[in-house]
């Protein structure tokens, strides 16, 4: 069959984002399970249904409607994706435990030891009483994880939940709620979503985090797609129709779907990469589904040879997939027209799993309806749940519950790069890997007594990031010996969890030092003096033991300063309060202690910030000891001027940002614009800046031609992201051409 089909076939529909469809009523929702699941017991489907109306009785939501139309909408959200009549009742019944009079004892009573189950590891856990809302979403993640990590049914009556309340998220009066969910749905659940392959879950959540957290970039962006599909015209039906008749002709049947991208993919290209909107290549993809594996590569071959490829953008995850199990060949051509188009070659089993990942494989066989994994093997794919068993390994390594959220984010994000052990054993990194991520990759007790790295044959630093195809080989010593600095030497949350592991007693002592100096600048900036006053108030109201268990916990983040000083001064004059616990701007010289540890730093050394690449948190960061007493300068780890060092491995020191930087400090940091000479352009960067929460400190303009002229900016800014969002924010102006982060500032 051939076929040519145009449109955004893979963004959510404005009904899907609006969150406003019709209640599945019983009968609907049963004959839809009845449909792909014969052999489901229609009673059990009916108790739960009855059960959750019951329970939920006169309960509304946020946007006035029934409560329980919440939980029909998550089971009829599973029946688009033909899970198992438990995991449609374990959808139906997931918040009564929670939110209702229901027990899990009753749970288990009525329908049984296996939904009970599933209905335990998806209730939410709101009964913590944590510090902070912070820590309650790690603890949360915590024993979510360890839930999923036992039947992926958990994940995904989760995705389903999480997605019908972001459908409807705009009926949250709060501001400050819907950012916080919208954050937490981009930063773990679609994630999530995309590590088990549910790719339409995924988009979707991303889609609609992004409607709240960026709308004006959202809608920046549509207009230009906007723009863009004016200019088009009917181009993508005909490069659809084009691609069709070639590979008719060579005889290989097909489908082919023309598509544009997503708002947030193009928003993410803009952050990851320094370019306009106008230069993005692949705003356009063409899906192309074939009958065999065979014709892929014979599709590919037909299109290579019809338009030109563009180097370095041929990848084949047929042969080597995804770790989420996707399979396609992705290849990027000058096509028809000169447009440049994305083209995703695939079986209809490849973009079935591609859409619905481990879902894909819920199936009638054996006179029962369940998961196959059989099938799964059959389609060359892994265990579904081996990235989340890779959190669970870090849950093992202990630690605070605030870094797993980061761990867990390293793990889910899955661009790869894949590397050979020296007898050929292949081992799939996140990109930007290197040698310390390949030996705990390996065995952890290979990460801990690693000293050093061969990369095809040849010594190479520690630092050096590995590239698809490396031959790595692993030097060991004859004990474990981990420096504090390795962790900026990773990118994984399982080499970062194990290092932590080692080094927890070693950095005990700087966290004290650190509580201690925080506090103490706090107390001085209130006109105040630690040793005139007894911390024994502060102790007995945060339930610590010693002043030492303060400092720590101070240096840590659990407690911050500001809380210290109104228990200490209750009725410190509010001036004096501002003072104390205004936002500090990060400056070099002796405070920079405070911000900037590791690299075996001693006591008293100076340091500075490199004006050369303006470090901000969030980078990663090395200091070059100077000589003549200079102290230690920081740099950015891409910085130009560490090429003048390459051959000193002496002068450096691993750093890391400290949390006391990570949170409530300002720095400056330059971007460079190339704007168009027209009027009021300028003042629209300058109220971009000031909409994404960036302070202009400064403002040159140079390079001034007719057409366009260049623009520094320099910018007070939370961290690395807040300035890459000012700087994609930019990006989505059709006025301004380039936005670069200049390499020196100020």
């Amino acid at each position: 069959m051939q076929a040519a089909e145009a449109g955004n076939a893979l963004a959510p529909s404005t009904t899907e984002l609006s969150g406003r469809r019709p209640v599945l009523r019983q009968y609907e929702l049963i004959d839809q399970v009845l449909s792909y699941d014969p052999s489901a017991q229609e009673a059990v489907l009916n108790r739960a249904y009855v059960y959750a109306m019951r329970m939920h009785g006169s309960q509304k939501r946020a946007s006035g409607d029934p409560y329980f139309a919440h939980p029909i909408q998550v089971a009829g959200i599973l029946t688009e994706y033909r899970m198992d009549a438990a995991t449609i009742i374990t959808a139906l019944l997931h918040d009564t435990v929670e939110d209702t009079d229901a027990t899990s004892a009753e749970i288990r009573r009525l329908f049984g030891e296996e939904i009970a189950e599933l209905v335990e590891g998806v209730t939410k856990l709101t009964k913590l009483e944590l510090n902070s809302e912070h820590t309650r979403q790690a603890e949360n993640l915590r024993k979510f994880i360890l839930a999923i990590s036992r039947d992926v049914r958990v994940l995904m009556v989760k995705l389903a939940d999480r997605l019908h309340n972001m459908r409807t998220l705009q009926h949250i009066a709060a501001p400050a709620k819907r950012e916080r969910i919208s954050r937490e749905t981009l930063d773990i659940y679609a994630p999530l979503a995309r590590s088990i392959g549910c790719h339409r879950i995924c988009t979707e959540l991303e889609e609609l985090a992004f409607t709240h957290l960026n709308p004006l970039a959202r809608d920046a962006i549509i207009r230009r797609l906007a723009a863009l599909r004016n200019e088009q015209g009917g181009a993508v039906t005909l490069v659809s129709q084009e691609i069709v008749s070639r590979l008719q002709a060579s005889g290989i049947p097909s489908r082919v779907f023309g598509r544009e991208k997503n708002p947030y993919a193009i928003w993410r290209k803009l952050q990851r990469k320094s370019i306009g909107f106008s230069q993005l290549s692949d705003i356009y993809a063409f899906r192309v589904i074939v009958d065999t594996e065979e014709d892929c590569y014979r599709a590919l071959g037909v299109a290579h040879r019809a338009w030109p490829s563009l180097p370095d953008r041929f990848k084949d995850y047929i042969s080597t997939p995804k770790r989420n199990n996707y399979r396609s060949l992705h290849t990027t051509v000058v096509g028809p027209r000169g447009m440049r188009i994305e083209m995703q070659i695939r079986t209809e089993a490849m973009d079935r799993i591609a859409e619905e990942g481990v879902a894909a494989h819920w199936r009638y066989k054996d006179a029962s309806y369940g998961f196959d994994a059989e099938h799964q093997a059959e389609q060359g794919g892994r265990d579904p749940l081996v990235n989340l068993r890779h959190l669970v390994q870090v849950l093992e390594h202990g630690g605070d519950v605030e870094e797993l959220v980061e761990h867990a984010k390293l793990e889910m994000y899955l661009d790869q790069t894949f590397v050979f052990t020296p007898k050929g054993r292949l081992v799939s990194l996140p990109r930007g890997g290197m040698p310390l991520d390949f030996a705990y990759a390996l065995h952890t007790d290979i990460g801990d007594t690693c000293i050093g790295v061969k990369i095809n044959g040849e010594p190479r630093p520690l630092r050096t990031p590995l590239q698809n195809g490396d031959v790595v080989e692993v030097v060991r010593g004859p004990k474990p010996v981990v420096p504090e600095d390795w962790r900026s030497l990773t990118v994984t949350g399982r080499a970062r969890s194990a290092i932590r592991r080692h080094i927890r007693q070693t950095e005990k002592e700087e966290f004290i030092r650190l509580g201690r100096a925080a506090l103490d600048q706090t107390f001085s900036r209130a006109g105040k003096s630690r040793s005139d006053i007894s911390l024994t108030p502060a102790l007995e109201r945060l339930a610590v033991a010693s002043e030492e268990e303060l400092f720590g916990r101070l240096g840590r983040g659990g407690i911050t300063p500001a809380q210290v000083l109104d228990i200490i001064f209750p009725r410190l004059d509010p001036s004096a309060r501002e003072a104390a616990t205004a936002v500090r701007r990060i400056e070099g010289g002796a405070g920079a202690r405070l911000y900037v540890r590791g690299g075996g730093l001693t006591p008293g050394i100076s340091l500075h910030f490199g004006a050369c690449c303006t470090p901000v948190p969030g980078d990663r960061i090395v200091g070059i000891l100077e000589g003549d007493g200079q102290g230690l300068t920081v740099h950015t780890i891409d910085c130009g001027e560490l090429a003048a060092f390459e051959e000193k491995e002496d002068l450096w020191r691993d750093l890391q940002w400290t949390r006391e930087a990570e949170r409530g400090t300002l720095t400056q940091s330059r971007l460079t614009a190339t704007i168009r000479n027209a009027p009021g352009v300028l003042g629209q960067a300058c109220t971009t800046i000031g909409e994404a929460g960036g302070n202009i400190v400064n403002l040159r303009m140079h390079r001034r031609m007719t057409d366009f002229f260049d623009v520094d900016f320099d910018i007070e800014v939370k961290d690395a992201r807040h300035l890459t969002n000012i700087a994609a924010a930019l990006r989505a102006n059709p006025a301004i051409e380039t936005v670069e982060r200049s390499k020196r500032a100020g």
